[in-house]
């Protein structure tokens, strides 16, 4: 259509690899996509990692990452091939038609400069407007995106403010130049629920007050649903299905798609604490060191054995800080942890051998927890060795056995973690912590990191593994998703404090706190028109009605 803003035609993108020992060689990642975009209309792109989402997103600004180069098709913008306009044409097109929004504003920020200086300096650069002109542009962007004190706003540096804001300082930076097409790479992923709405809602606001067209990049449907007019799901670097956005919702028609609208349907029956519990932590109160502000305050929570007790809140509200403790890496300043029947030392170093093989952990970034120079093999059968003296044929049968529980083959005994997806490492950890047999595994944001489809896997191996290893599991997430489908029992905490607490049945049973009813309430659900709904709800809310 002769209207459209943007339009995709037989796109094709190709990378370079260069296995080790191997002749460089070409390979195809994006094949085959037809895409249209209209002034003021948004379109997802979803799909897992590698589907080829952020490959596609940023080909209106003519841009290949990391090597990536756009090798066939035509790519129009405002009508015209920006592929055939040359160096000196793309920079004019990148920040004044065609401007970014990063996943993580946070790394995108200079942490030197101020936030109006950087919002500005595209505006600046292009000449669009006098920096009076743009300074009073980017006032108003942060007024529309709710922003603190918009008028001063700007003279803080990217530390002063909280991770949502800065988020939508960096949509204000896109919006200045008032370009005609956006590209929003995961804006929100990074972010707790409770920010994320907000954020959602100031980009859907912003979107509709200026009339700009954007392209939506996510792995969550569900965040989709809230933004987007149309949706194309993505698999491979291919297209599976593409249509309006209730349609991919509500009557998906390709496997893959129905997969993901599916995602988290896992059915968890709660079981009942037990009298006994395995471990508890009373009255635990924690500073980082001495003489500054306490990061727990009076916390005390109970886990049955062969049970989940999931600890849920918003970044900064203790939930890691509360698993340093139980573990030892961070002495309380007082409370004491009991496991097992006995009271653990305060410090990992007073612990014995046995209460560290009973406890053990997972990681939420499987990448940093792992040797990247050692094997499956040696990081699985590491702890092996250090509990048990298992060696040579004995060592190695048990970590094809633990490989086979996390429903891994024997092919992956010799790899390393590069060679491996991010689903898989996660699986490695979880064999690494199996491999000790403990009655206890903390799970620190475990799928958080992750797709959802992989994280729907990763959380159903879990359940079956506690069933086989009556393993108990400490849950820490900011995912209510997860917490409903894997807990017994429940902790919610804010600023260091458990504001509410009891079996998944109790505490997911109205009435809430408001904390926990805020919490509850910002999840993003596989509905049209929820964000609306949810927005209108915190209104009424805070007007007492």
């Amino acid at each position: 259509m002769a209207d459209n803003l943007l339009d995709i035609h037989n796109l094709k993108i190709e990378a370079t690899v260069r296995p080790p020992g191997e002749k460089p060689r070409d390979i195809t990642i994006v094949e085959d996509i037809n895409l249209s975009l209209e002034k003021g209309k948004v379109l997802g792109l979803i799909g897992e990692s590698g589907a080829g989402k952020s490959t596609i997103g940023l080909s209106p600004a003519g841009y290949g990452r990391g090597g990536v180069r756009i090798t066939g098709g035509e790519v129009r913008v405002n009508g015209r091939d920006i592929l055939q306009s040359g160096a000196r044409g793309l920079r004019q097109l990148r920040g004044k038609e065609v401007c970014y929004v990063a996943q993580s504003a946070a790394a995108a920020f200079n942490p030197a400069h101020r936030l109006m200086d950087q919002v500005i300096e595209t505006t600046l650069e292009h000449k669009l407007a006098t920096r009076e002109e743009a300074e009073a542009r980017a006032v108003a962007l942060f007024r529309t995106l709710g922003l603190p004190d918009p008028e001063h706003f700007g003279d803080r540096y990217p530390h002063q403010v909280s991770g949502g804001q800065l988020q939508r300082a960096m949509t204000a930076m896109a919006l200045c130049p008032q370009p005609d097409l956006i590209i929003f790479d995961e804006p929100t992923t990074a972010l707790d629920v409770t920010t994320q709405i907000d954020v959602l809602a100031a980009i859907k606001d912003a979107i509709r007050e200026t009339g700009v067209g954007a392209l939506y990049i996510t792995h969550d449907l569900a965040v989709v649903a809230q933004i987007a007019d149309e949706i194309m799901v993505l698999r491979d670097g291919a297209m599976v299905e593409y249509g309006e956005t209730r349609q991919i919702i509500e009557s998906p028609q390709q496997p893959y798609t129905q997969a993901l609208v599916s995602v988290r349907s896992i059915q968890h029956r709660q079981q009942t604490p037990a009298e006994s519990p395995l471990l508890s932590a009373r009255n635990i109160t924690a500073a980082y060191a001495t003489g500054l502000p306490d990061v727990l305050s009076d916390v005390s929570i109970g886990l049955s054995e062969g049970q989940t007790l999931a600890v849920v809140g918003e970044s900064g509200s203790g939930k890691s800080t509360l698993a340093r403790v139980i573990t030892g890496l961070l002495p309380p300043r007082e409370g004491d942890i009991e496991f097992d029947g006995r009271t653990l030392s305060a410090a990992l170093k007073g612990r014995s051998k046995e209460d560290r093989r009973q406890l053990q952990m997972i990681y939420q970034m499987a990448d940093v927890a792992m040797n990247p120079r050692h094997t499956v093999a040696t990081i699985i059968g590491r702890p092996l060795t250090f509990y048990f003296g298992l060696r040579g044929e004995a060592r190695r049968k048990r970590v094809l056995e633990l490989l086979d529980e996390i429903e891994m083959g024997p092919e992956f005994y010799d790899r390393y973690p590069a060679e491996l997806s991010g689903g898989q490492k996660q699986r490695v950890c979880i064999a690494r912590a199996l491999a000790a047999e403990p009655k206890l595994i903390i799970c620190d944001e475990v799928t958080s990191a992750l797709d959802p489809l992989v994280a729907d896997g990763i959380l159903k191996l879990l359940l079956r593994l506690q069933q086989t290893e009556k393993v108990a599991y400490l849950f820490i997430t900011h995912d209510l998703a997860t917490v409903k489908a894997i807990a017994d029992s429940i902790a919610v905490m804010y600023q260091g404090r458990v504001v509410r607490y009891g079996t998944k049945s109790e505490v997911l049973t109205p009435p809430f706190d408001d904390y926990t009813d805020l919490l509850l309430s910002s999840v993003p659900q596989m509905k049209v028109g929820w964000l609306e709904e949810a927005i209108d709800s915190r209104r009424m809310a805070s007007q007492g009605h």
